[in-house]
This record gives C-alpha cells, sequence and structure tokens, in this order.
C-alpha cells in the first residue's frame, strides 16, 4: 500500500466551471483577464488629476462613494438578471437609462465584450446571442451568474467589489501607495460590499452620482490618458 495521501479532487481541468460557481465568476472578473479591469480606473485618474484625491484617505473615501452609487446600480442590473427578474434585453435598456455618461456607457461596454469573450470560452454550449453585438458588463455578469446557478446576491457582490478593487488598484499605482495600506483599504471596505451587494438584490436601483459622470467625461477629453477610464 502506498503512503501517498488520495487526491483531495478532480485533476485540474476536469471539474466543471458550474461545480465552483463562486470561484468562477471571482477568476472571470479578474483584473488580470481579457475583461480588461486592469486599463479602467472608474474615474480614479481623472479624480487625481483634479485634485479631488490626493491621499490615501482620500482614495477610500472615493472607494466608499463609488461602491454605495455605481457599485450599487450596476450590481442591481447583475443580481436581477442572474435572479431572472430582468431577460439581457431589459437589462441592456436599464442600464443605459442608468448611465447618464456616454464615457462611462463606452467603458462598461469595453469590459462588457471582454466578458463575453470569456463566458464563451467557459460555457461553449450556452447561447449567448442575445449578447450581440454589444453587451453592458453588468449586464453580462449578471448572464455568467444565472448560467452558474449563483444568486444574484454572490452575483451582485462579485461585480461590487472587483469596482472598488479596480479602482484601489489604480489609486495606488498612481498615487505610488504602500500596497499593504491599499490592501487594508479594500479588506476595510469589505462589509460595505456586502451590504451593498445584499440592497442590490432586493430591487433595481436608480441613483446616480453626478461627480463620477463629470470624471468619465473629463476623462474622455484627456489626450494622454494612462487608463482607458
Amino acid at each position: 500500500m502506498s503512503d501517498r495521501p488520495e487526491p483531495a479532487g478532480p485533476a485540474p481541468g476536469t471539474q466543471s466551471p458550474a461545480h465552483a460557481p463562486l470561484a468562477m465568476m471571482l477568476s472571470l472578473a479578474d483584473s488580470r483577464l481579457p475583461v480588461g479591469g486592469h486599463v479602467h480606473s472608474g474615474g480614479v485618474e481623472q479624480a487625481i488629476a483634479d485634485g479631488f484625491i490626493r491621499t490615501a484617505d482620500e482614495l477610500a473615501g472615493f472607494l466608499y462613494r463609488r461602491v454605495t452609487t455605481s457599485g450599487l446600480v450596476t450590481g442591481s442590473i447583475a443580481a436581477a438578471v442572474a435572479d431572472g427578474r430582468l431577460d439581457v434585453a431589459a437589462a441592456q435598456r436599464e442600464t443605459d437609462a442608468r448611465t447618464p455618461s456616454a464615457a462611462a456607457r463606452k467603458a462598461s461596454l469595453a469590459q462588457g465584450r471582454g466578458m463575453v469573450r470569456l463566458a464563451r470560452r467557459m460555457f461553449p454550449d450556452h447561447d449567448w446571442s442575445a449578447h450581440r453585438p454589444a453587451t453592458h458588463l453588468p449586464v453580462i455578469s449578471g448572464s455568467i451568474g444565472a448560467a452558474s446557478s449563483l444568486s444574484g446576491f454572490h452575483t451582485a457582490l462579485v461585480l461590487v467589489y472587483t469596482t472598488m478593487s479596480g479602482s484601489a488598484t489604480a489609486g495606488q499605482r498612481l498615487l505610488a501607495l504602500d500596497p499593504a495600506d491599499v490592501a487594508i483599504m479594500i479588506a476595510e471596505l469589505g462589509a460595505e460590499c456586502e451590504r451593498v451587494a445584499a440592497q442590490a438584490a432586493v430591487g433595481l436601483a436608480d441613483l446616480s452620482d453626478p461627480i463620477l459622470d463629470v470624471f468619465a467625461e473629463r476623462h474622455e477629453r484627456q489626450p494622454m490618458p494612462l487608463f482607458m477610464s
């Protein structure tokens, strides 16, 4: 008899993504993947350029503001799609209606394209035609949540969290902050992300933050920005 322990589970590549939907959703939302989160600052670049963010504390305040406004809205769209309360076409219209800035809509569609590309690879037998020719990030996120039987709450939580963490990473790079300080900042906002995701799962949110729209539009006009948004 061998003293080697038995494998804890199936070999890599043999398990369907649907068996671990939350981990799969987190991997799809990872900024290193073709979704393109690493090139979107969510308004942080313009906020720094305008002097709205100068310190780590001001970055934390911006992240809280972003989570509780745009994070709540996009999370509520994703949750509604995941739970089957909105179909794709209706979700696209609701997202457009809740995104006043044309620049912000453009950024959402750009990231949505990357998410569709990944979804097709992860779920090759699923019909993604409703997301052609373009789709918003929260809409395709909701559809992936539905395809993997993920709850609306968990789908929203992933989107809200990555909305915050992507902007935090951009702020870290632009302000040359200590990565440990930013990691702690992200961890401290975790409870707020859960609270917002729970609210998003209840129904569609319809608030907006004009300053974030202003940053998006001003960033669109920058001659040589480092980030796409």
